[in-house]
């Protein structure tokens, strides 16, 4: 029982600190940071890590609030969800993305859940989350790690809520900065754009302040190779396959229009014409983008050649994705050798987190096999062999019931009957009860039991007369008198051999 008691801790506590711990750290051991190929090149055996910047790029982290399982706000079932979920995350970037030391952190969208639909104390509170989650703070002023970020339709929404909210954008400017910028790491250019506003009328002011943004940067010629950063992928025809990392079924051109307008209110991509111009303008040689939830890797075509994109899937285990990742991009540092490729200077590597639910469903299951050892082993002296005693006990007292309860013992008793005469002339017989002694008695006065014995009237006055009358016989004067029937002491001797047989049994058969 002790050995078992161990075996079940130890398998327990290996668990919880392999599911609580130890999968965390297994991205950061197995998943490195990829050398772009102007630095891997190099054969002498120094690890040339000032040679390349390193970017841990994010997706699609969408905090739950009260728009997401349509629960009401603050119940226990929405605060569980949300606790289990940010703790998930946490523990991925703590142990799984920091541990790497990356130079820039990148978010490509999607902070929130119901980011448009909520009050601004919500909004807050969820941003808090978010600051505390990936411990902003302490990145911000303790750390050299740069942060970019990238708005998603869940944090601004789409076309159709701009010109009818455009409080919502201005509270994320506020937060997080602005839409469409772009920043140098390395020797590679990145063009962040808000891809939300890319297919709205031309009269809302976000959408041409988006496409001037697009045609400046078109006219700034650089030598550096360009990344292009945008929420919402690029079009590509339906059914297109999406490499053998993605883990759910592909998903087709959508696009709703509200009926009033014609604005966009969603869109899963962004519209061939769209996606044309923006190859076109910025002429990128590698497009990272998020909003999938899941990962896809395809090619589009241009009039420059072919362009490869990358659409990540998101950091959190609640969003529709068994397989949470994150990637490991490394820009080149150095200058490319004539004749080399622009995306030869960007190397990049998906990084795959525990699977949460499957980690919930060991736990359950251990508790199961746990909980059926603790009842069912039949060492443990827990609850079954407790039942089963208390069982046996009951059949045991039924069966002792049966017998006549204190019959078992009338073997070990002997009778004996005096006569009395009455005044009238009557006689009677009074049964008196002893035991029976182990040694044979030489008296001749000593009797077999159940036998009557007959003594003379002179000695009827001699008798005992404290001894309690269990039977008395009324014979009459005229009447011969006569013994005891023997059927009643073949009775007797009857049921006291089935109890004795009985009680044999019962404690051959360890009902003691």
């Amino acid at each position: 029982m002790l050995k078992l008691a161990v075996s079940l801790s130890l398998i327990w506590a290996l668990t919880l600190l392999y599911g609580e711990m130890f999968s965390f750290w297994v991205p950061f051991l197995s998943c490195s940071w990829p050398h772009p190929p102007s630095s891997s090149s190099m054969t002498d055996g120094v690890d040339h890590q000032r040679d390349y910047v390193k970017i841990a790029v994010l997706t699609d982290p969408q905090l739950m609030d009260r728009t997401s399982l349509h629960l009401a706000p603050k119940s226990f079932a929405l605060e569980a969800a949300q606790f289990y979920t940010d703790l998930y995350m946490r523990r991925a970037f703590l142990s799984s993305i920091l541990p790497s030391k990356p130079d820039i952190i990148l978010f490509l969208g999607d902070y929130f859940d119901g980011g448009p639909f909520l009050s601004d104390e919500e909004w807050q509170e969820s941003r808090s989350r978010f600051k505390h989650i990936f411990d902003i703070d302490m990145l911000e002023q303790t750390t050299n790690i740069k942060l970019y970020y990238l708005a998603g339709n869940h944090d601004i929404g789409y076309a159709a809520f701009h010109s009818r909210m455009p409080e919502v954008i201005k509270r994320y400017e506020k937060a997080f900065g602005a839409r469409n910028y772009q920043f140098t790491a390395g020797k590679v250019d990145f063009i962040t754009i808000d891809a939300q506003t890319l297919d709205g009328h031309p009269q809302n002011n976000v959408t041409p302040a988006t496409w001037e943004f697009v045609k400046n940067v078109s006219k700034h010629l650089s030598s550096n190779p360009r990344v292009l950063l945008t929420h919402i992928p690029l079009y590509r025809p339906d059914q297109t396959a999406c490499g053998s990392y993605r883990s759910s079924s592909i998903i087709n051109q959508r696009i709703n229009r509200a009926a009033q307008d014609n604005e966009i209110l969603y869109q899963n991509y962004i519209t061939e014409k769209g996606t044309n111009d923006l190859l076109d303008s910025i002429k990128p040689a590698l497009i990272l983008s998020g909003h999938d939830h899941d990962q896809c890797t395809v090619n589009h075509k241009s009039k420059y050649g072919s362009v490869k994109e990358h659409t990540l899937g998101t950091i959190s285990w609640q969003q529709g994705n068994l397989f949470p990742s994150y990637m490991l991009l490394s820009a080149s540092n150095l200058i490319l050798p004539n004749g080399s490729m622009p995306e030869e200077a960007i190397s990049t590597k998906v990084c795959f987190l525990p699977v949460q639910l499957y980690i919930y469903i060991w736990y359950i299951l251990l508790f199961v096999m746990t909980l059926l050892i603790a009842v069912l082993w039949p060492t443990n002296g827990v609850l079954f062999p407790h039942y089963l005693d208390g069982f046996l006990r009951n059949v045991r007292g039924l069966i002792s019931f049966s017998g006549g309860g204190k019959k078992l013992k009338s073997e070990d008793e002997i009778y004996e009957y005096e006569e009395i005469w009455d005044a009238e002339g009557s006689m009677h017989l009074i049964k008196k009860t002893f035991n029976v002694s182990s040694t044979c008695s030489s008296d001749s006065a000593s009797v077999e039991r159940g036998n009557a014995i007959m003594r003379s009237v002179a000695r009827k006055q001699e008798a005992d007369t404290s001894n309690p009358a269990d039977v008395t016989l009324h014979i009459g004067s005229d009447a011969a008198v006569k013994a005891l029937p023997r059927t009643n002491k073949s009775k007797t001797k009857m049921i006291g051999l089935i109890n004795d047989l009985l009680y044999k049994y019962a404690s051959d058969a360890g009902f003691d």
